[in-house]
């Protein structure tokens, strides 16, 4: 009985501590949605007291910035499409050779690709990039980007196709199915949950990143949302929050409706495939 008590007191304990953990994190968040809809966003004011839809209505009305969400959108789904794509063509194609040492250049190339985005490689990018022609082009952006995260998403989709038999390809060639018929018909309805957490992944990287799309565009024309947010700062550079607030959660719209839509498509059941 006294083991028991002992047992209730603990989990009670760590319930009390699991929730005040969890409302502190919380807290930013609530703040972060309400925030928009207040005339004064202020850390004491939590639930929007007057309730106001002006912060929307000036951020509408800030041209720069609503031309970078769709910058954004250009940019994103370029990269998503080039890696996407990529990806799961070169990952199949490692999977099912023989190639000597294949594993080694996979993982020689996740490492290296660590730094193929990061500040340090920053400068011989940008003169590889001028050197080609395509400073303050979206192409240059979608192609660094599709530079660093490729390898990445080559190791993820391997371990997709590695699970499936070879056997059921090997059927399909059998039956009269070409090489390329049993990629697109077998292969490739199996990995599509893979697929699809290397899009979503790549998705959200492209969209939050500042300091690629920043040192290789110019043009104002051409900027995403993630330096366009920079337009909610005044001169001496403290932010306005309640136009940063409202700007930041449409910012954030595009990735919670791509949550929820691969939520709703797949359930996030990206364990399927086929079992020997």
């Amino acid at each position: 009985m006294q083991i028991s008590r002992s047992i209730y007191m603990r989990r009670a304990v760590f319930s009390v501590v699991a929730s005040l953990i969890g409302v502190v994190f919380a807290l930013p968040l609530v703040w972060f949605i309400f925030a928009p809809f207040n005339a004064r966003a202020e850390l004491g004011l939590a639930i929007p007291s007057p309730f106001t839809l002006s912060n929307f209505v000036t951020v509408f009305q800030n041209s720069f910035a609503m031309h970078a969400l769709l910058n954004s959108l250009i940019q994103a789904f370029g990269g998503v499409i080039l890696v996407g794509g990529a990806a799961t063509l070169a990952a199949y194609a490692l999977s099912r050779s023989s190639i000597p040492g294949k594993g080694a250049v996979t993982y020689i190339l996740l490492l290296f690709s660590s730094v193929v985005s990061g500040s340090a490689a920053m400068v011989p990018i940008f003169l590889i990039i001028s050197a080609i022609g395509l400073i303050d082009t979206h192409l240059a952006v979608i192609l660094v980007f599709a530079g660093g995260l490729l390898p990445t998403a080559m190791f993820i989709l391997r371990d997709f196709i590695d699970a499936i038999p070879r056997s059921y390809e090997e059927s399909a060639m059998v039956a009269g199915a070409s090489p390329i018929q049993a990629f697109f018909d077998v292969a490739l309805p199996v990995i599509r949950p893979g697929i699809v957490v290397v899009v979503v992944w790549a998705f959200v990287n492209i969209w939050g990143s500042f300091l690629i799309p920043f040192i290789l565009l110019r043009k104002d024309t051409l900027m995403p949302a993630s330096v366009a947010i920079y337009s909610f700062y005044s001169e001496a550079g403290t932010p306005i929050v309640t136009l940063l607030a409202a700007y930041s959660l449409i910012y954030s719209l595009p990735v919670i409706v791509l949550y929820l839509f691969v939520n709703w498509k797949f359930g996030f059941r990206f364990f399927g495939g086929i079992k020997s």
